[in-house]
């Protein structure tokens, strides 16, 4: 069975540099390993989450998302910064994911900014968030200012080249070891 890699979205927006950004380490990473990927917006299960106290009284939608997210084998998770964290939106859907589920599950880091002063957002929040979850972060995180992204592309090379490495931990982490590997 192909593995999955389910990428999250927390912008507010439906045109987003987020999602974007999210939805090139997921294909990236889907080209080199055959996984299937989705890349969930979470702006549109807005007023489904406006609603749900808990999961018992949620929408069959946003619990079918929730699933998804659960039984992935690789996350892919971003949100703009605001303030100097992730989007509320974000936060409160990761409210409802069950603590269990994520235990060991690999997941790459990456938010979007309009300056540098937001780059440690990944280090924290983000790596705090899932580390609660007991998921396996992945060392590179990525952040990208506004100067980062021209026409929808990365364009400071070295920026290019963390993302790459970024792409390369989760490669590894969702292919399986070798055989000379497992045998330690």
């Amino acid at each position: 069975m192909a593995k999955q890699i389910v990428g999250i979205s927390g912008s507010l927006s439906a045109v987003s540099k987020t999602h974007a950004l999210i939805d090139r380490v997921a294909s990236a990473v889907k080209r080199s390993t055959g996984a299937q990927t989705q890349v969930i917006a979470l702006h549109p299960l807005a007023p489904f989450l406006a609603t749900a106290r808990s999961r018992d009284d949620m929408a069959p939608e946003l619990k079918a998302v929730l699933r998804t997210v659960e039984t992935a084998d690789l996350l892919v998770v971003g949100s703009p910064v605001y303030k100097g964290s992730y989007t509320g939106l974000f936060k409160y859907f990761f409210d409802f994911v069950d603590p269990a589920a994520l235990q060991g599950r690999a997941v790459a880091l990456t938010a979007t900014g309009g300056g540098d002063r937001h780059a440690l957002m990944i280090e924290h929040q983000l790596r705090p968030l899932f580390g609660f979850f007991g998921a396996h972060t992945l060392p590179t995180g990525f952040y990208a200012s506004d100067r980062d992204i021209v026409d929808g592309q990365i364009d400071n090379p070295v920026q290019r080249a963390r993302l790459e490495q970024l792409v390369t931990e989760a490669i590894s982490a969702i292919l399986p070891l070798p055989v000379y590997a497992q045998a330690v």
